[in-house]
């Protein structure tokens, strides 16, 4: 298995995947054509314009982009693709598009069997083992909350610090997750901007410049460093 979940597509002051462009031929070795999805967006932004945007950074990297929502039938071409990359949005509506184009089981199947695959934010989130620690609106209800499972774990994309210094006075991140925990036992990684996860060989690596945020049920939680090896995490 080989893919990158990364915190987020686009890192203040770079340009969209900008940060992740140098990491695209390592991850899509010998890949010329990869399946974008699209599906998070869910306004502002047709499927072709999303699509269009990830192929002007992919063609950076030599690979070329063809957008999901083109094929007549999208199970068979993920079984068909070279590589995948999922890009960000709302994860309630992406989950509920996965589920009713009935492609969220087969791409973890091809996943898991070998085909590379990327996500961002939302497209990161799915990697866990539920989608229950996105940050996002429930706009729409899908079928299920499980999702790939790609990693033994749950994941919070754009993790942020408790801020002292702020007058908000609502629930933090890390008490949205306590509050999670309280029902469910899977450990969450918090990612920071600009870190990601990557699986290679069935191993799971923290990778980026910054630690990410570990939460277990009934612990109080810590730092990770990037490197650690987060393959058996529970």
């Amino acid at each position: 298995m080989n893919a990158i979940l990364a915190s987020t597509s686009t890192l203040h002051n770079q340009d969209y995947l900008e940060y992740l462009v140098p990491h695209l031929p390592e991850l899509y070795m010998d890949v010329k054509e990869i399946i974008f999805i699209p599906y998070a967006r869910p306004g502002g932004m047709s499927h072709e314009e999303y699509t269009s945007k990830a192929a002007k950074s992919f063609s950076k990297a030599g690979i070329k982009v063809k957008g999901i929502h083109e094929f007549e039938d999208p199970a068979k071409a993920i079984e068909n693709t070279q590589g995948i990359f999922t890009g960000g949005g709302n994860t309630f509506l992406l989950v509920s598009e996965l589920y009713r184009n009935k492609v969220m089981n087969t791409i973890k199947a091809v996943v898991k069997n070998g085909t590379p695959y990327m996500g961002t934010s939302a497209g990161t989130n799915i990697g866990g083992l539920s989608m229950q620690t996105t940050n996002d609106m429930p706009i729409v209800y899908p079928p299920s909350f499980q999702t790939l499972g790609l990693v033994p774990f749950n994941i919070n994309p754009h993790y942020l610090d408790p801020d002292p210094n702020s007058e908000h006075k609502g629930e933090t991140r890390e008490t949205r997750i306590k509050e999670f925990h309280h029902l469910n036992s899977q450990p969450v990684v918090g990612l920071r901007e600009g870190s990601w996860l990557e699986l290679r060989d069935n191993k799971v690596t923290l990778k980026g410049t910054l630690q990410a945020r570990l939460f277990k049920k009934d612990k109080l939680p810590f730092e990770i460093e990037t490197g650690t090896n987060l393959t058996d995490l529970n």
